[in-house]
């Protein structure tokens, strides 16, 4: 069993100096901190076309789904657009599917300039379950985001703190596996 675990993070902003990168990079300095390796999947770096599923994959494509394959734990971060994730995110998402998730930690991060990211989370947390990632229940939402960093660093330490558990927990729950066996003897014992 691999004792040191795989954390990588996607980040699905394609704008330069990306508030939603920079808090994936505190995510993963603190996995990091934690024993992990990590890799940072920056989506502006890849040449991704709109999936279509009667097409080749392109390369790029193959790439991010290998390194999302073979990650212990996943960390999905997205800027809120009109009340859910960028379509960039949700074009790399669209390329994985059970291969790349099933079974695998997930952490969800969501970034937004005004004060509403409930929903974004939402909608990230139900297309994971869909393709039976395992999410966290610690996620983060970062308001205002124009206001929570200077220089790249948080300005709130309670919201670097939330930010930098998810991190730790990425970490530390990567190879964590349901006890279905466990699971039954509580339903058992609760029908007795």
């Amino acid at each position: 069993m691999q004792t040191i675990p795989n954390v990588v993070a996607v980040c699905g902003s394609m704008r330069d100096g990306s508030h939603t990168r920079t808090a994936l990079k505190h995510v993963l300095d603190a996995a990091e901190e934690a024993g992990a390796e990590t890799e940072l999947i920056d989506v502006r770096k890849y040449d991704l076309p709109i999936f279509d599923p009667d097409e080749d994959e392109p390369e790029d494509a193959v790439e991010i789904k290998r390194k999302i394959r073979e990650a212990d734990s996943v960390i999905l971060g997205s800027p809120v657009y009109h009340g859910s994730y960028t379509s960039a995110f949700r074009n790399v998402h669209d390329y994985c599917s059970f291969d790349e998730f099933e079974d695998t930690t997930v952490g969800l991060l969501a970034v937004a300039g005004g004060g509403s990211y409930a929903s974004t989370l939402d909608h990230m947390r139900i297309t994971v379950r869909g393709v039976h990632g395992w999410v966290l229940p610690h996620q983060v939402g970062i308001r205002n985001a124009y206001n929570q960093f200077e220089d790249g660093e948080f300005v709130d330490e309670d919201l670097e703190e939330r930010t930098r558990k998810l991190g730790q927990q990425a970490a530390e729950y990567a190879f964590i596996t349901p006890d279905v066996t466990s699971a039954e003897a509580d339903e058992a014992a609760a029908d007795d």
